[in-house]
């Protein structure tokens, strides 16, 4: 399930684990639910790249590895409805989504 943290490790991710946390050790939720959520969370954010992000660039790397997939991309332009964004070096982690429900 480690290859699928990666968006916990966003400032919302963060957050979000940590009210999750805050709320197992109150009482208020119960761990097994916490735990749906954050890969609720996990999935979420998959389906929120496909379908919301378009962008392009120069592949300067990639590389498969234990069902992970790293791409490095250089002069990359990330769009979306209201914005665009352009970045010199992107690092980009991507894991087969199907493996979630195993």
């Amino acid at each position: 399930m480690a290859t699928f943290e990666l968006y916990r490790r966003s400032t919302i991710g963060m957050c979000l684990t940590e009210t999750l946390d805050e709320m197992v050790q109150n009482g208020t939720l119960s761990p097994e639910l916490a735990i749906q959520v954050l890969v609720q969370f996990d999935k979420s954010m998959t389906d929120a790249l496909e379908s919301q992000v378009k962008s392009k660039g120069h592949l300067h790397t990639y590389r498969f590895c234990d069902n992970v997939w790293t791409f490095i991309l250089q002069d990359a332009s990330f769009k979306n409805e209201d914005s665009s964004e352009t970045v010199g070096r992107i690092k980009i982690v991507a894991c087969d989504s199907k493996l979630l429900s195993q």
